[in-house]
């Protein structure tokens, strides 16, 4: 075995660490006294590059070796590795240098992890809510932390995740984060999650949350998840919410979502949100909404609604929809 190459076994007090590390000086203490005691002195006492890293119960939502860097999703291709369900602990990697953190990264367990040779502090028995608590303190600075540290906390399960997002969400927090935190609120949150996007979506003062709430809760798997779409669909005041929930609801099938986009096309009043309904029957999953499209072809005495089911179909490359303009040129 080479000698940079380390294998961490996996025992009862040290579960969850990554697989295998490469190029990698590793050592662990315990952090059982408590994370911030134990992670600032460390970073304070690394002159030169170095990783701390730990892990914690996480959400199910790593695939492969899928992680965060920056802010953006990026993904790995890792031999061997096939998840039949992603795993349920997350590691979480400062990288110091100067006495000071530079980066914060968030992992899957089961990633091939190459530090370059440089030393990793391993922290064990590490509490969920103290790891929150820590990030939080990075997620403030905003300029430099705070995608990373948000997107870290977010991939925690434990309820004090939930509690960090919230105050990013409140109305006091500048638009553009509140935006990037709504999406956070998805289907990995489960029940919390959903009913965080409820509220938003019927009491929020900004639009743009409104909007980002309504596509962020058509990934719900919530079993109210669908009905809450048709009834902002057919309900709500405000136009651009009922076109965002007709965009939403066109990855689900079924008869009472095609029913909804039947409703907003022959009863809503505003032009623009018929005119969505048209084109989102094209997105149905298998082409369900591609009959409903030919019948609005044929028959609507609207003809801008007409005109749009025309164009939809053209669109759609459906043999049904091929069948039906050859019928109407032999006419």
């Amino acid at each position: 075995m080479k000698p940079a190459l380390w294998l961490i076994v996996a025992v009862t007090q040290l579960a969850a660490q990554p697989k295998l590390l490469v190029n990698a000086k590793l050592d662990t203490r315990p952090a059982a006294a408590g994370l911030e005691q134990t992670f600032r002195p460390l970073v304070a006492a690394q002159p030169q590059p170095a990783w701390i890293a730990y892990s914690v119960p996480s959400i199910r939502s790593f695939m492969g070796c899928d992680y965060v860097r920056d802010g953006m999703n990026q993904s790995i291709n890792q031999a061997g590795v096939v998840h039949l369900e992603p795993p349920d602990h997350a590691v979480v990697l400062f990288r110091v240098d100067g006495g000071n953190v530079e980066r914060i990264r968030t992992l899957s367990p089961d990633c091939e992890i190459d530090a370059g040779d440089l030393p990793v502090h391993w922290l064990a028995d590490v509490k969920p809510a103290e790891s929150v608590a820590l990030l939080n303190t990075f997620a403030t600075q905003r300029e430099r932390y705070m995608d990373s540290a948000m997107n870290a906390i977010a991939m925690h399960s434990d309820p004090a995740a939930d509690a960090a997002l919230m105050r990013f969400l409140a109305t006091d927090q500048p638009e553009s984060i509140r935006l990037r935190v709504v999406s956070w609120f998805g289907p990995s949150r489960g029940r919390r999650g959903y009913d965080v996007l409820k509220n938003l979506i019927a009491n929020d003062p900004s639009e743009r949350v409104r909007e980002r709430a309504i596509s962020t809760l058509s990934n719900s798997r919530e079993p109210e998840a669908i009905d809450l779409l048709i009834a902002t669909a057919r309900k709500d005041p405000n136009s651009r919410m009922r076109m965002q929930a007709l965009s939403s609801l066109n990855r689900h099938s079924g008869a009472k979502v095609l029913a909804a986009f039947k409703d907003a096309i022959e009863n809503d009043p505003d032009m623009q949100v018929k005119r969505r309904a048209v084109s989102s029957l094209q997105s149905m999953p298998d082409g369900e909404g591609v009959p409903l499209l030919i019948q609005l072809a044929k028959s609507t005495q609207n003809a801008e609604v007409r005109k749009q089911a025309m164009s939809t179909l053209g669109n759609s490359r459906d043999g049904r929809a091929v069948t039906f303009f050859e019928e109407v040129l032999k006419k």
